[in-house]
């Protein structure tokens, strides 16, 4: 019978281990704060800012574009410092909720400099 109880509380001792690592990550991962894309800068049109959606960045990949930054031309949308070309049918042109150029592109790795997304403002005609 002396047996029984050493080979039973090396059975229960994985358990208990589990259980205990599941508890530590479900209270980790409640803990964690949420991950939220990060805002473009308040503008005359959007005083308040506005968010960029997270399938376009990580909280650092997006950023208001300079003057010149990005050229409508009748190929598409050019990223001047690049020199790539964003056809206007493209699926990563999105609306600017702020009427301003807004660029979201990789910052690393072989995809660096890349477009993920382009907000852009009403064209004129």
């Amino acid at each position: 019978m002396s047996a029984a109880t050493p080979r039973s509380a090396r059975a229960v001792q994985p358990v208990g281990r589990l259980m205990f690592s599941l508890f530590a990550i479900g209270l980790g991962a409640m803990l964690a704060p949420a991950a939220f894309a990060h805002d473009a800068k308040p503008t005359a049109a959007k005083p308040q800012g506005w968010s960029y959606p997270f399938a376009c960045c990580a909280n650092y990949d997006c950023r208001a574009t300079h003057t010149g930054e990005v050229l409508e031309k009748p190929e598409g949308y050019v990223i001047a410092g690049t020199g790539e070309v964003v056809p206007m049918t493209d699926k990563r042109i999105k609306d600017s909720p702020d009427g301003e150029f807004h660029w979201c592109a990789h910052q690393a790795g072989l995809d660096a400099g890349k477009t993920i997304c382009l907000f852009v403002p009403p064209r004129s005609f």
